[in-house]
């Protein structure tokens, strides 16, 4: 893997990058037969629709097939100290080397990018269970009548939901499932204190080289020296294959790397 360190200095002259969350205007709105009936969703992947993005959230539950593809890191958030798993996309913010020609060219998409633009939202009252919501600022969103067949369609004639919205619930479902399930994991990762701080140096095929920083990964050494109830407590809580899989990720960053260099390559 090129130039990776565990809380290293950056190299002098050397381009350092943080990864920050985009920021979209958003409409919010329950989804219901009744207003939303003729909404028609883009399913392709292109930056303009909201995958121009070098990273995205990722649940440990998703560890296994994510790591095949994307480089996985924790990213500590500045106000509350939590940690968060993202995968990684690209090496310069809004640089997703995954998309080819209006497709995603992966295996697999992390839920947290391919529920967009739904997410969960509560109820007022409390009551359990999350209702599926929609963004109608999204540029996903089509809106037409019963001529327009591009994107795919929310609900049929009657106004029942379509199998796309079907899908898209049951993704829902599993992202907000993955995600309550996760504190446990982090809490375990700062309990046995498994993280570390990591740059990475990434030399280019053009002269330039970049730093990402900012970022963490799991400490091989420290996983390997835990004891044998240290290792029984995180396997019986399902830690252990989420951590290693996350281990196993890193070797990604080699194909990345490839990826950006052929993106250069070819103009």
């Amino acid at each position: 893997m090129p130039g990776a360190s565990q809380g290293a200095a950056l190299p002098q002259g050397h381009r350092a990058k943080e990864w920050s969350v985009p920021f979209f205007m958003s409409q919010h709105q329950l989804l219901d037969s009744l207003n939303h009936r003729d909404l028609r969703v883009r399913t392709d992947s292109a930056a303009e629709l909201g995958d121009g993005v070098m990273a995205c959230l990722l649940m440990p539950a998703e560890f296994r097939q994510a790591q095949a593809h994307f480089p996985i890191l924790f990213r500590r958030d500045q106000a509350s100290g939590a940690f968060s798993a993202l995968a990684l996309f690209g090496f310069d913010n809004g640089e997703n080397l995954f998309l080819e020609g209006g497709h995603w060219d992966a295996g697999y998409k992390p839920l947290a990018q391919a529920v967009q633009p739904f997410l969960i939202g509560r109820s007022a009252d409390g009551q359990p269970g999350g209702q599926v919501h929609v963004d109608l600022d999204s540029p996903r969103i089509l809106r037409g009548g019963p001529d327009n067949m591009d994107g795919e369609a929310l609900f049929d004639a009657a106004g029942k939901p379509s199998p796309y919205l079907d899908l898209i619930a049951q993704r829902l479902g599993d992202l907000d499932a993955a995600y309550r399930a996760s504190a446990d994991f982090f809490a375990a990762l700062a309990r046995h204190d498994l993280l570390e701080p990591f740059t990475i140096d990434v030399p280019l095929i053009d002269g330039s080289n970049n730093s990402l920083v900012g970022f963490h990964i799991v400490n091989e050494d420290r996983l390997q020296a835990l004891d044998a109830d240290a290792l029984a407590d995180l396997h019986g809580a399902g830690h252990l294959m989420p951590l290693f899989m996350a281990v196993a990720s890193v070797a990604q960053f080699s194909e990345l790397v490839a990826r950006k260099n052929r993106r250069i390559a070819g103009g």
